[in-house]
């Protein structure tokens, strides 16, 4: 399982013109699923998530997390975060899990990250969607389990 968390002033995502999901200051999350990945690898991931710590405190210090500033989670299923552009020009998505598989995980990450008392909006799974953010720093970490 692999994250790419953005730390945003604010984040939308679209469905056919139709705002499915909107946060305040928070993170925007890209989650994507491999075919190894089960709810150990979600857990392990939703605790560091939320308990992630990039927000500054009173000292411009990264020292507060998404509880402690009243941040919110926007939580995106990205299978392309598995692409493999090792041959050719056309990157292959074969480590990327089957949409069941994926859908699965995705949609039990955003209800583990919701038993954190920390506001979850999400995307539509498997739709095309357009996101917008206002990336705050920039800062942008990637996790793995």
């Amino acid at each position: 399982m692999k994250l790419v968390i953005q730390r945003v002033k604010n984040a939308q995502v679209k469905v056919e013109d139709k705002v499915v999901g909107k946060i305040g200051k928070g993170f925007l999350v890209l989650l994507g699923v491999t075919h190894n990945d089960n709810t150990e690898n979600a857990d392990y991931l939703v605790k560091k998530l939320c308990k992630l710590r990039v927000f500054e405190d009173e000292n411009g210090k990264m020292n507060l997390g998404l509880k402690e500033v009243g941040g919110e989670l926007l939580i995106v299923s990205q299978f392309t975060l598995y692409a493999d552009c090792t041959q050719g020009n056309r990157p292959s998505f074969t480590d990327a899990a089957k949409p069941e598989q994926a859908n699965e995980l995705y949609e039990y990450f955003c209800s583990e990250c919701s038993k954190n008392d920390i506001k979850v909006e999400k995307g539509i799974f498997g739709a095309d969607m357009k996101i917008e953010l206002l990336n705050d720093g920039p800062v942008t970490i990637i996790m793995e389990k």
